[in-house]
């Protein structure tokens, strides 16, 4: 009897000690399992295409540091923005790279790591105009917006409001050239575009910032809490170790501000205040 019992707990012990190792190494190969992904690779900074083939850019680099600190590889499709979402829920993609405002009802549907970077709307002027100091200034002027946006939407809202007049155009380097012919006193964007707009043409400038509160995050599918998990530490990582800061100096030509999105690791995992947030403690590992 005695002997018995022997060989059934040495059996139960190497069943058990195979079932060790099988959920480990299926954790191995889910830490080193390829990534896939997307961005709209038309929207310059953040991906656009590059000379001799592929695209590069800001969310390009920051995909491929990712990759790097999970120590895995990339696929970055460039696509339509619109395509993104089907994609992911599809499970063609882990995740959306693409700049993604965090929204309350986008939150609902989509998973989130946290913000990467302030998404807020930016004014670009006349290098030899004086700076636009508040919004109050724009009162009979008239903006130049890109057709289509967010930013046209807020001009049709607020015109009466600031006393403002807007024209829109088709693209937003045509916005631009407006406010260089002197057809328009300032450009309205976001201020990652802006800023690179300001960078690319030394006759315009960047100047009033206006905050909407709101960041930039990667997407996940609303089940996929493990993969949000995993790829938010990673950009924890990043964060800390100055590297969303550094490409943000590189793309866009300015240091992020104490407090921003790109240098602050946010407790837990999403975005604070939103559906989906998990501010269970994180130990990072890096």
């Amino acid at each position: 009897m005695m002997t018995s019992l022997t060989s059934l707990s040495n059996r139960a012990g190497r069943f058990g000690l195979v079932l060790a190792l099988s959920a480990a190494c299926a954790s191995a190969a889910w830490a080193n399992k390829p990534l896939a992904t997307g961005v709209d690779a038309t929207f310059a900074p953040h991906a656009m295409p590059k000379l001799g083939g592929g695209i590069d850019g800001f969310n390009v680099e920051l995909g491929h540091a990712l990759a790097k600190q999970l120590g895995t590889t990339i696929t970055i499709d460039g696509t339509e923005f619109s395509a993104l979402i089907p994609g992911l829920n599809a499970k063609k993609y882990d995740f959306v790279l693409a700049p993604t405002t965090v929204t309350e009802a986008r939150a609902k549907a989509l998973l989130f790591s946290e913000g990467y970077l302030n998404t807020d709307f930016a004014f670009v002027q006349d290098k030899k105009t004086a700076d636009m100091k508040s919004l109050d200034d724009l009162k009979g002027k008239t903006i130049s917006v890109n057709k289509g946006s967010a930013y046209e939407s807020w001009a049709r809202d607020n015109a009466a409001k600031y006393g403002f007049k807007f024209d829109v155009y088709a693209t937003n380097a045509d916005a631009i050239q407006a406010v260089q012919s002197g057809r328009a006193y300032a450009n309205m964007a976001g201020n990652t575009v802006a800023a690179w707009a300001a960078k690319q043409n030394p006759a315009v400038k960047m100047t009033y910032v206006m905050s909407t509160g709101l960041v930039w995050s990667l997407a996940f599918r609303l089940d996929d809490k493990e993969g949000r998990d995993r790829i938010s530490s990673a950009l924890k990582c990043l964060k800390q170790n100055g590297t969303v800061s550094k490409l943000a100096q590189k793309w866009f030509g300015f240091t992020p501000a104490p407090g921003s999105a790109a240098v602050t690791i946010t407790p837990g995992q999403g975005v604070p205040n939103m559906p989906g947030y998990d501010p269970t403690p994180v130990n990072l590992k890096c």
